[in-house]
């Protein structure tokens, strides 16, 4: 069995992270600058160590890479093309994180050069990284039309013309205001705040919350936010 093992070809494994955030009009991704070419940018990629497991790994290169800690991370898809990076054989598992820009705005580290990009206008990426982000927004778009994923990209409180402008960033398209609030109202998620956004029209707009308990329970439910989500790619 040992023997089997020396037989087989060693492989580089790398994690790669695509950083979401939403700063109340669009969509951004979050990257860094690579020192081997002047005008290329990369995801925040890093090398699977020893002793960690693949979730260790991506918390840690996020952390060494940004400063950026506690964010929502899923397993998005694992990319080994033998040609994706042409100095040695190298496969990736790719995340997908999701991040309130105004929270984390601050703790982005400078050592490299950490940049917020918006999704739709992109500068040249090394290796398969666009491949990566391309799937990542088809992700989101799914998870956003059936479960309460678009939450993690607000603040803390907010208005339903907030949720909406996020949910037509994700969808690049504008939804109906009266469809998409009545939708929104019916899942029974949000908690309306005695308190109104001011500044930007004469009623004003009222804050509201998640309910953090239904949030939870409903996290991996289907309910159907947006019907039929393949119509607006």
């Amino acid at each position: 069995m040992v023997e089997q093992y020396k037989q087989q070809q060693p492989y580089l494994l790398a994690l790669d992270s695509i950083i979401l955030g939403f700063d109340g009009d669009k969509l951004n991704v979050l990257l860094v600058k690579r020192g081997v070419e002047k005008e290329t940018w990369s995801l925040m990629g890093g090398w699977l160590q020893p002793n960690e497991s693949l979730e260790q790994a991506v918390v840690r290169i996020l952390f060494e890479l940004t400063g950026l800690n506690n964010v929502y991370l899923e397993q998005l898809h694992a990319f080994g093309d033998p040609s994706r990076d042409p100095i040695v054989r190298t496969v990736s598992v790719a995340y997908f994180a999701l991040v309130k820009v105004a929270d984390y705005e601050s703790k982005i580290s400078e050592t490299f050069q950490a940049r917020w990009f918006p999704l739709y206008d992109l500068p040249p990426l090394l290796f398969d990284h666009a491949d990566m982000v391309d799937l990542a927004i088809k992700h989101l778009r799914y998870k956003a039309a059936q479960h309460p994923i678009g939450f993690e990209l607000l603040p803390e409180k907010f208005t339903i013309p907030q949720l909406k402008k996020l949910y037509d960033a994700i969808y690049n398209t504008e939804f109906d205001k009266r469809n998409f609030s009545r939708k929104i109202l019916s899942t029974n998620l949000l908690i309306k705040l005695n308190e109104k956004q001011k500044g930007f029209s004469k009623r004003g707009a009222f804050f509201y919350q998640v309910d953090t308990k239904k949030y939870q329970q409903l996290t991996h439910s289907f309910l159907n936010f947006i019907p039929n989500p393949d119509t607006l790619l």
